[in-house]
């Protein structure tokens, strides 16, 4: 796993060889949330790159869930348990996280077919308990009020996660930074992720943090805009 600093004693993100967390600080000694919890067997070294950024571990709070996907989900239930840490996720995931619905089928394009079956190779995520269920234009307590943005498409209960702020945008998979920004892929309905693309672009962030692919730092907006654009 690879920790990268996105916004100095702000931001990091966490990448696994597939797929990537996200871990915000506030003020110095105060709680911390992960946004996504990486695949299952994850915990140890999710806590250990807490550690060597001088923070404890125990001062993790809470774990937002993009979607229900085992690359998102795997380590939650374990970490939260360690820690005392609220899981929280959309109203309509939320049932698949704790493992009482299937996880939806997407839609492949045929060319997805084979990034889907290497994505299939992460451990499955096991049933993991939520606590809390969220609701489009909610807002958490952490990056001065993130507020919860609902995106289907990609699975029903995405969501992606706003710090107007801070002007950071957590996309989840709706949206994807690999090599260039686009539209994420391994849908469930593509129309609506892609009315989803449009719904997030308008939001202007000036960081915006992917499921998968380098966070976008730079000329942020205008590049969400343009993708969304051009999806189809």
């Amino acid at each position: 796993m690879d920790l990268v600093e996105v916004l100095p004693n702000r931001l990091h993100m966490l990448r696994f060889p597939i797929g990537q967390a996200y871990l915000w600080q506030d003020r110095a000694g105060e709680a911390l949330t992960l946004i996504d919890s990486g695949p299952s067997g994850a915990a140890d070294a999710i806590e250990g790159a807490i550690r060597s950024l001088g923070l404890a571990p125990e001062r993790l709070e809470r774990i937002v869930l993009t979607h229900c996907h085992r690359d998102h989900v795997g380590s939650a239930g374990e970490l939260a348990a360690r820690r005392g840490a609220e899981v929280l996720a959309h109203r309509l995931d939320a049932p698949v996280v704790r493992g009482e619905q299937p996880v939806p089928e997407p839609v492949l394009l045929d060319w997805e077919v084979p990034l889907y079956a290497h994505g299939m190779t992460v451990p499955e995520a096991p049933p993991t308990p939520v606590d809390r269920e969220l609701e489009d234009g909610e807002v958490l307590p952490f990056g001065g009020g993130a507020v919860v943005v609902h995106s289907p498409g990609h699975t029903p209960g995405s969501i992606g996660i706003h710090l107007p702020e801070h002007g950071v945008l957590f996309t989840g998979d709706c949206v994807a930074g690999v090599g260039e920004v686009m539209l994420g892929v391994f849908n469930t309905d593509r129309a609506q992720a892609i009315a989803t693309f449009h719904r997030l672009a308008a939001l202007s962030p000036t960081v915006a943090c992917f499921g998968h692919g380098d966070p976008r730092t730079e000329n942020t907006a205008q590049a969400l805009k343009e993708a969304a654009a051009a999806a189809s």
